[in-house]
């Protein structure tokens, strides 16, 4: 058993208790970090900066919930940008991201978000100096979104979102590396608004504070596209196919999969932000359709499959839960 599965499993494993150590270590650094944080907040920037986060390592469903941010800020007259770490990327940093721009330099979840919504990504590990490059680099920005970043206190902020994944929840409860948080649950009630992707079992509503304000956000697929140049597929090739996952939770991916495609089909997982090389194309040569996620697709591309077919996916949220946005842009504008 894998230390992610063991996670995610409701009762610690005992060998997990070896690691009391490390964890008693890591708690004690990320209070300090945030009571740091808290008690020298960093000077706010001249437009407001929305968080999308998480409290718990893993794919919970960040990068559609921040394109479901950018398509509704557009739509009320907006002008947003984002910004991100660029997990996996080499830089050098900050780099602002284009649709050409290789997901060897910026990673793979920028180069998705510039050529998904087309507008200002940079990505530095020091997210303050990413969002001062995008004000510097592209003014007319209105709006920034930090896609990952809720525990990156040196960027201020005006609302903070974070996404639990509705099936895994917040998997034993313990913080790293005995259990998948980066911090306590208690954080779920200070942000202001918790995102469930999908639907909240009984399991994962229990280790949500009751104080936390929650909504539910649902993803729905959009066709399948071929990789090598992003053209809509109307129906999939027959033959031996495999679905592969280079993601947070690739489970996710396969069962979409299964829900979508009514044939027999092998699934291969590689680690979260997985750099796909030529000898991993080799390895699958033997396989008419290759089936994956939009993010690993990014990365695939380099390797120009013929049969290579990913899927994009877009989050639907709640008309509240946009009203609450509004509110809080409208608020910052008027300085209240």
């Amino acid at each position: 058993m894998s230390l992610s599965d063991a996670w995610y499993r409701p009762q610690v494993r005992w060998w997990l208790w070896l690691l009391l150590p490390l964890h008693a270590l890591f708690v004690l650094v990320s209070r300090w970090r945030r009571s740091v944080a808290l008690a020298n907040p960093p000077k706010p920037l001249p437009v407001p900066v929305i968080v999308v986060g998480n409290i718990s390592v893993g794919g919970t469903g960040k990068t559609p919930m921040t394109l479901a941010l950018v398509e509704h800020l557009q739509a009320q007259g907006e002008h947003p940008a984002i910004v991100s770490r660029g997990y996996g990327g080499k830089g050098p940093f900050p780099l602002m991201v284009t649709a050409t721009t290789s997901a060897r330099a910026c990673g793979d979840e920028p180069l998705l978000l510039a050529r998904r919504a087309q507008v200002p990504v940079v990505v530095a590990p020091n997210r303050m100096a990413a969002a001062e490059h995008v004000l510097a680099h592209a003014p007319t920005t209105t709006v920034i979104i930090s896609d990952d970043g809720l525990q990156h206190y040196r960027l201020p902020r005006q609302f903070e979102i974070a996404v639990v994944d509705g099936e895994r929840g917040l998997g034993n409860g313990w913080c790293l590396p005995i259990g998948p948080l980066r911090e306590n649950a208690k954080r779920l009630a200070s942000v202001d608004a918790v995102v469930v992707n999908g639907e909240l079992n009984a399991f994962v509503a229990q280790q949500i504070p009751p104080a936390a304000q929650c909504f539910t956000m649902q993803l729905q697929s959009h066709g399948w596209r071929h990789v090598r140049d992003d053209s809509p597929c109307d129906k999939l090739p027959i033959g031996r196919t495999v679905a592969l996952a280079g993601i947070g939770h690739p489970q996710r991916f396969f069962a979409t999969v299964k829900a979508l495609e009514p044939r027999a089909f092998d699934c291969k997982a590689y680690p979260d932000h997985y750099a796909f090389q030529r000898q991993d194309a080799e390895q699958l040569q033997n396989y008419e359709v290759i089936l994956m996620t939009e993010k690993d697709a990014m990365k695939w591309r380099s390797l120009a499959p013929e049969n290579g077919y990913y899927l994009p996916i877009a989050a639907q949220l709640d008309e509240v839960f946009w009203q609450r946005i509004d509110t809080e842009l409208k608020r910052f504008k008027h300085g209240s």
